[in-house]
């Protein structure tokens, strides 16, 4: 993948047990919960379509049985699943275990409880736009606060002129971690798949000077409770009302 290129793959990050979901997970996977009558999981493959992407690998562990029926009914992109039936192994273990599925060159990271209403064009060719493998290790999507919708946490990162990212530690003026991103693989060089966080690699990043990120363009939102899902489908539909 050169600069500016496409990755032609996604890792979606579905395993998770939604407990902050409850009593709504305790029948059903979380990225099977339905906004504007798409899952949360659609709303992200769709996305990945969208910008051209053919293939993804999807993460399973909660329910996997009903997310592995679901994607049965998909034709695009071609998903591949990554069983970990057995054993829940957080957001960096997951990738690790997947490495083998999604090759050696840079791949896009989707969460399966976010998603966001491009504007004028499709945000995850916006990110690939920006991509430039000699000087990054990760290129992260950030969304503003006032672009957000369903976030009730601090804010991420600080975005510097020159792209580059440092911990906000949740100052007021920082952006968010947007659930997207772009990673070349050789930051997992000698990584076990087990549990551990992406922040790991984020902070190796920054240490390295490599972490940048990507203003997003549209509607952010994230959907952590069942409170949460009135005011995301609120919030599609004005998104689309609006035209973006």
């Amino acid at each position: 993948m050169t600069a500016g290129s496409l990755p032609d793959i996604a890792m979606v990050l579905a395993a998770g047990l939604g407990k902050r979901m409850r009593p709504i997970t305790e029948t059903i996977p979380k990225p099977l919960v339905r906004i504007a009558g798409k899952t949360l999981l659609d709303w992200g493959l769709d996305s990945l379509v969208a910008a051209g992407v053919e293939r993804a690998v999807v993460n399973v562990h909660h329910f996997p049985e009903q997310v592995v029926a679901h994607l049965a009914g998909r034709s695009r992109p071609k998903v591949t699943v990554s069983d970990e039936s057995g054993r829940l192994l957080d957001s960096a273990g997951g990738v690790v275990k997947a490495l083998p599925l999604l090759g050696p060159s840079p791949f896009f990271i989707l969460n399966a409880d976010t998603f966001w209403i491009d504007r004028s064009q499709s945000n995850l060719a916006s990110l690939a736009l920006a991509w430039d493998a000699a000087a990054m290790d990760i290129l992260i999507m950030l969304a503003d606060f006032q672009s957000a919708t369903g976030h009730s946490g601090k804010s991420d990162f600080l975005l510097g002129l020159d792209g580059r990212l440092a911990r906000s530690g949740g100052a007021p003026e920082g952006l968010i971690y947007a659930g997207a991103a772009i990673v070349h693989p050789r930051i997992f060089a000698g990584a076990n798949a087990e549990p551990h966080s992406l922040n790991l690699y984020f902070d190796r990043a920054i240490a390295a000077g490599r972490l940048f990120g990507h203003r997003m363009d549209g509607r952010w939102i994230t959907v952590g409770t069942p409170e949460a899902i009135a005011q995301a489908e609120a919030a599609v539909a004005k998104a689309l009302a609006e035209g973006r």
